[in-house]
């Protein structure tokens, strides 16, 4: 359901600032409440700091303010509310669930939560963990017992010291192990490992766990048995068809004799003990170690069968932190994009709230999720960075069965993602399932093993409901890592009608084996615009389509593939895409890769440019053919081959020099500088 233009642009440009908290137009006082770690559930929550005498002062937690907002504000819809949190971290018992109760009235009368002025508040997870002592005779090893793990309680994943990810025991320590050959479909998994790296005593002990990189996918399952004769490992579940990969990079993670290097640390779960191995100058009875206790922090939750949502919620300026992961006895085998991990925050039934300058970080899963029913969300100015899986995921995997259910008109704008996928690899910076005219520009999102912004989740040319996306503006970088495969800066799927790829700085995109590439359209891509986007470095190909219909490529430069620039991989009966006043430019590999049959294409007005040593317009080759042979099978009939004149291309410096060809050809001019995060002043301006 596509919004008024003049709803959309209200959304965008109204205030959020404390001025959202203006009297003017007010039906009602606003009520603001604090809440702080030297606060008292029992006081008011009306002061901000504790009253001379200790008689009254901020409340303690956030539930208790919750709470004491419900019952001040009746009915639900009267007035603004303010909950600020003071400085300091909350250790949460159990996820907070918000309701309807607390929907603000009106965009200028919101619920808001937020970080005092100037301060850092921490919702967290996890719990510290105490009582640490060295190791005798075994230097740098330090030890704690857990008495709730023990007693069958808790087991956790994770372990953070002094705010920062350590490595749960890994064999081996850096790198990966091969798998030997193809990978396993046999149910139960089997694994065909090289003599000495998978170990019998690894199976009795029970949570020993591989991870292994199939393709753009991976999988994590304990072991279960280990034949030593014919080096094959048993594993507990069942791989997903396209689980295949030859040679396969694996890990081993949670082996008791895995713990052999500082940095890494092992629970045992039998006797509750923890085992960490400092790191240089770490004396765990100085530092903060925190364990998560909770699979996730928030979730806001509208009343789905009775269509009644919450709005008007506005979060700011607050942290997420430090949840954990659980694998059930089997494991788990990925399909893609690690679609079946949720949010730590998480939304559902839920329209016109906001996420605002917050922070994420040491989490298990997407930072945030917004799923059924959530509509005109605006995720504004966020950190998220030391993820288990991604950072946004919006839309479900199926359609909506009602308005209310549907997802859209998100906007996505001046966040930054990195350091994510450490858990899930093949998890997304931002990903877009079923949803439809949703916003997502001006991110920066970088340091990810897979896709940066994946949009769409239909296979083939079936009708779907994401459409209509505009993903624009975005710096995306050193993604892939050569750890997966099959990945791309911008990732699409299936029919997507209006959607639009923009002014996006793609770069540095590198996968284990194939497909690591820049703009890629995959399976059905159809009815999507990608212009005025700068893509280089990138493994496989700067651009590539699978297959699809009627894509337009127009206004890009492509740079500095290192194997090909362009791919194509099926020739289909229709057009599979328009390619127009491009720029390709490179210093290795060919210009074409793949399929290039049937001429079901259209390509014209392009510069293309071989910058080696020796290359000339008579040495380029498309598709075997020297460029008349090309243009008499109908391609690029009015396209040069010369020098683009960038300024500095090896510095990636792709401004126009003048007196350029490209400018003849019709190309007009591209700067990048204006990509990724930018000042709060500017926000919300295109």
């Amino acid at each position: 359901m596509k919004q008024p233009r003049s709803a959309l642009l209200a959304l965008l440009t109204c205030g959020t600032g404390l001025a959202l908290l203006s009297p003017a137009g007010a039906q009602a006082s606003p009520l603001t409440l604090y809440v702080a770690p030297n606060g008292n559930d029992q006081w008011s929550g009306h002061r901000a700091r504790p009253k001379a005498g200790g008689t009254d002062g901020p409340l303690a937690t956030l539930p208790a303010a919750l709470k004491a907002a419900h019952e001040a504000r009746r009915p639900e819809s009267s007035g603004a509310v303010t909950i600020f949190l003071r400085e300091g971290t909350y250790h949460l018992e159990a996820p907070l669930t918000l309701t309807p109760a607390d929907s603000g009235v009106s965009a200028q009368q919101p619920f808001l939560i937020a970080a005092y002025r100037g301060e850092h508040p921490v919702l967290s997870g996890g719990r510290r963990l105490t009582g640490w002592h060295p190791v005798a005779g075994q230097p740098g090893r330090w030890q704690t017992e857990v008495p709730a793990v023990r007693a069958g309680q808790w087991y956790f994943r994770q372990l953070f010291v002094n705010g920062q990810r350590r490595q749960r025991a890994r064999t081996p320590n850096h790198g990966y192990f091969r798998i030997e050959g193809p990978s396993s479909q046999d149910k139960p998994m089997r694994l065909k490992f090289r003599p000495g790296d998978i170990k019998p005593a690894w199976a009795q002990a029970g949570d020993v766990e591989v991870v292994a990189m199939l393709a753009w996918a991976d999988i994590r399952m304990p072991i279960r048995a280990v034949d030593e004769t014919t080096h094959t490992a048993t594993l507990a579940g069942e791989p997903r068809p396209s689980n295949r990969e030859n040679d396969a990079q694996y890990y081993i993670e949670n082996a008791p004799d895995g713990l052999d290097e500082p940095g890494e640390w092992y629970l045992d779960r039998q006797t509750g003990v923890v085992t960490y191995w400092a790191l240089p100058g770490e004396d765990l009875t100085q530092a903060v170690v925190t364990a998560p206790r909770l699979p996730y922090l928030m979730a806001v939750r509208g009343d789905l069968d009775g269509e009644r949502a919450v709005h008007h919620l506005i979060l700011r300026g607050l942290t997420f932190a430090e949840t954990d992961w659980s694998l059930g006895p089997k494991g788990y085998a990925d399909t893609q994009a690690a679609v079946a991990v949720p949010g730590d925050l998480r939304a559902e039934g839920a329209v016109d709230c906001a996420v605002e300058d917050c922070t994420f970080t040491r989490l298990a899963g997407y930072a945030l999720e917004l799923g059924r029913g959530c509509q005109r969300w605006r995720v504004v100015g966020n950190t998220m960075f030391d993820l288990g899986a991604g950072g946004i995921r919006i839309g479900e995997t199926g359609g909506a069965p009602t308005a209310f259910d549907d997802n859209q008109g998100q906007v996505i704008t001046d966040n930054e993602v990195h350091d994510a996928g450490l858990i899930f690899h093949p998890a997304v910076g931002v990903l877009i399932l079923q949803s439809h005219h949703n916003r997502v520009v001006h991110n920066h999102i970088h340091h990810l093993f897979y896709t940066a912004i994946s949009v769409g989740w239909t296979w083939g040319y079936r009708e779907s409901p994401c459409h209509d996306n505009l993903i624009a503006y975005n710096h995306l970088h050193d993604l892939g890592q050569s750890l997966l495969s099959d990945m791309g800066g911008v990732y699409t799927l299936g029919i997507q009608k209006g959607t639009v790829v923009r002014n996006n700085l793609i770069h540095d995109v590198n996968s284990f084996t194939y497909g690591g590439w820049g703009l890629y359209t995959d399976e059905g891509s159809t009815g999507i615009l990608l212009e005025n986007n700068v893509v280089y470095r990138c493994k496989s190909a700067n651009f590539h389509q699978h297959y699809g219909r009627e894509n337009v490529l127009r206004n890009n430069i492509f740079a500095f593939g290192r194997e090909y620039q362009l791919m194509r991989t099926r020739p289909e009966p229709h057009i599979s895409f328009s390619f127009t006043n491009n720029i390709v430019y490179f210093d290795t590999g060919k210009l074409l890769g793949s399929n290039w049959s049937n001429d079901n294409y259209v390509m014209d007005h392009n510069l293309y440019f071989d910058a080696r040593p020796g290359a000339s317009p008579a040495t380029m080759n498309f598709d075997g053919r020297d460029l008349a042979a090309w243009q008499a099978r109908g391609h690029d009939r009015h396209s040069v081959v010369a020098d683009p004149l960038f300024v500095d291309p090896a510095a990636a410096d792709f401004r126009l020099r003048p007196g350029s060809p490209a400018l003849k050809l019709g190309f007009k001019p591209i700067d990048p500088r204006d990509v990724g995060v930018r000042p709060k002043n500017r926000r919300g301006a295109e």
